[in-house]
């Protein structure tokens, strides 16, 4: 017995020692002898040169967080300084992560189960080079290893990830996207939800509170950027649960993007869930930020909800829902949603706007001033003297993406001489082809529809446009003329052109087809023209009527363009004293008038005008005169109207006006039998 008790005592008084030996050991062992063979273990697992340039040491420490007897064992705390992990060779610069010092505690018990068990971790002065190509090589891609070989049997379970103060540097050409990023802790964690504030629909699961702001600034797409925010800490990057939180104010020129809200499941790019709002000088520059083709506008602010699901199986899904906001002095509200799927993404929805200005809408034909062109950053200017927009449209970035949206203007505000009551358009964008099918404007009483479509897909813009007017009141046309007010005349009119050239200017100038327009039992006079602002006009009734107001029986005219040049095969207005012929040219590609007016009394009625008149000059100054001597007109001319035949097409748009009968329908026969 005295021999078990006396092997037992020396094998416990062994294992004493051991440990005894083992624990001294491990506290007085020199942990930096081991560097060269971490050092190099890890570079040629990761094909790239690593080095703890520092101490590397090992303190045991019992941990009094813990409960039972784990407080009682000790933890390894390990410690890293000035550790340096390299650049593939191609990359420029030498390092691509260093870290001051790294500082982790390890969990023995858990590497009996093969997991590597360490509970936080402690990084000081983080530093990255983030680098890629324009061929797609990336520095933050490691070659591994072949994804076919057996998974590792060893799991990674990491807790608290805490940093100071850590700077990141991105160089991507693929992205365009140079930019240098600086993240520091927050003295006291903040709030989800003061950062969030009143969101009308906050997450249903309360993400955590932010961890750390950041701040930046570079340049992406040619465009200085910079911005600032905060994000949570790094511990729900491993909780697909628990939402995390973003919160960012982004400048880029002249954009302003700001955000607050959450992503879910952020290891998988899961969901996002934004307060979003969106300002800038046009809608245009977000293109270059976001790869969305929007068009050209005024400056413009929205505010609205920004929900994504992120891994859905036809691509990525954006929504912005139930969003306000402004376009110039006009409201906006709708809901859009972006796919970004295959061949290309495609943008969908509708928007509306409750009082539209007219005038916001001149960007989206290059129509506004050069001040406003400016402003908005473009680099075109109209030209002095040009009154055609010579402002390209932006057709390659048409065959970047589709679109299906509806455009609603409910009320429109516009000048007097332009009585628009509403807007409706649906705007169809397919591989390059922009669509406006239908396009529809209430117009003084009757419909303005268009069917206009610009066909980008090639290096240069196709262009055709159909257009029907209908039933405009010409006493809605001129409101504020009393005279008018008693007339039950109507416009009607159709027009179909065909032009090509990548601006309004170049697709004029270049434009075939037809217009049409009937105008029957109105009034016209100099103060009618003074009232529509047209001086020619005003300076030609002054000449044919004095100051007199004379009764339109019927106007009728069908013209023809060709190569941008609009002729006049038939351009007659019926008076009570006299019928006008109007013949002549007017050029859409050098924007000139050569227009002669010859008017012929009725009976023996008392006519002032003697000669003719003639409308020389440009678009922006024209010139109007008087004709020294008589007019051998150019065209058919009217003692040869009995060799006119009016188009069906023109027949077509004679309709009564209320009980009344058409006096065009008479012209127009009049026309045919050559009675006059």
């Amino acid at each position: 017995m005295a021999r078990v008790r006396s092997f037992f005592i020396w094998m416990l008084g062994g294992l004493v020692l051991l440990v005894a030996a083992l624990t001294l050991f491990l506290m007085l062992f020199d942990w930096n002898l081991l560097k060269p063979t971490i050092n190099n273990q890890v570079s040629a697992a990761l094909d790239r040169p690593f080095a703890i340039q520092g101490d590397l040491a090992v303190a045991w420490r019992r941990e009094s967080e813990m409960d039972g007897w784990r407080a009682w064992l000790p933890w390894p705390h390990i410690s890293a300084e000035q550790m340096v992990l390299g650049n593939p060779e191609w990359a420029e610069g030498d390092t691509f992560v260093s870290l001051e010092r790294v500082d982790l505690q390890l969990a023995l018990l858990p590497l009996l189960r093969k997991t590597v068990s360490i509970p936080r971790i402690d990084v000081r002065g983080p530093n990255a080079d983030l680098q890629r190509l324009a061929d797609g090589r990336d520095n933050w891609t490691f070659d591994l290893g072949s994804e076919e070989s057996d998974p590792s049997p060893w799991v990674l379970d990491i807790g608290t990830i805490g940093f100071d103060q850590g700077q990141v540097k991105v160089d991507d050409a693929i992205s365009k996207l140079q930019l240098e990023l600086q993240v520091e802790p927050l003295g006291e964690p903040i709030p989800f939800d003061e950062i969030l504030g009143n969101a009308e629909q906050p997450p249903t699961v309360t993400p955590q509170d932010y961890a750390f702001a950041w701040r930046a600034e570079g340049r992406y797409q040619g465009q200085p950027v910079q911005g600032q925010g905060k994000i949570g800490g790094l511990l729900a990057l491993q909780d697909d649960t628990l939402p995390f939180p973003l919160e960012a104010d982004i400048r880029a020129g002249s954009t302003r993007i700001r955000l607050a809200g959450t992503l879910t499941d952020p290891q998988n790019l899961g969901a996002l869930d934004l307060n979003l709002r969106l300002s800038g000088s046009s809608l245009g520059n977000l293109y270059p930020l976001t790869g969305v083709t929007l068009p050209d506008s005024p400056p413009y602010s929205t505010d609205g909800r920004l929900s994504a699901q992120l891994q859905d199986a036809e691509g990525a899904i954006f929504r912005y829902q139930d969003f306000n906001g402004r376009i110039g002095d006009s409201d906006i509200h709708g809901d859009l949603t972006y796919v970004a799927g295959e061949p290309r993404p495609k943008l969908s929805g509708s928007v509306v706007s409750n009082q539209l200005l007219f005038s916001d809408l001149a960007p989206l034909i290059g129509a506004d001033s050069n001040t406003e062109k400016e402003a908005r950053g473009s680099d075109t200017r109209q030209p002095a003297g040009k009154v055609l927009p010579v402002e390209e449209f932006r057709a390659e970035r048409w065959r970047e993406m589709d679109a299906d949206v509806r455009v609603r203007g409910r009320r429109i505000v516009h000048s007097e001489q332009l009585p628009i009551t509403d807007l409706d358009a649906q705007v169809l964008l397919d591989d390059g082809r922009l669509r406006l099918a239908p396009l529809k404007f209430g117009m003084a009483g009757g419909v303005l529809q268009a069917d206009i479509e610009l066909d980008g897909s090639g290096t240069s813009l196709q262009g055709q446009a159909k257009l029907s007017a209908r039933h405009f009141k010409l006493k809605e046309l001129v409101p504020n003329f009393e005279p008018m007010q008693t007339s039950l005349g109507e416009l009607n009119g159709d027009a179909e052109l065909r032009g090509r050239g990548n601006s309004v200017a170049a697709l004029l100038g270049s434009a075939d087809g037809a217009v049409r327009l009937v105008i029957n039992d109105g009034t016209v006079s100099r103060s009618l023209m003074e009232i529509a602002g047209l001086n020619v006009g005003n300076y030609l009734i002054s000449r044919l009527f004095g100051d007199e107001e004379v009764q339109i029986n019927c106007a009728v005219a069908d013209l023809a363009l060709k190569q941008g040049l609009m002729s006049t095969p038939i351009f007659v207005i019926d008076t009570e004293n006299a019928l006008i012929e109007i013949d002549g040219t007017v050029n859409f590609a050098s924007e000139e008038l050569d227009l002669d007016i010859a008017p012929h009394s009725k009976g023996m009625r008392i006519f002032s005008l003697r000669s003719p008149l003639y409308v020389r000059g440009t678009f922006d100054e024209p010139r109007p005169g008087v004709h020294a001597g008589p007019l051998a007109l150019r065209g058919t001319g009217m003692l040869a109207l009995g060799a006119l035949t009016p188009a069906a097409a023109l027949l077509a748009l004679i309709a009564p006006s209320g009980e009344q009968t058409s006096q065009c329908h008479e012209l127009l026969q009049e026309m045919r039998t050559g009675k006059r």
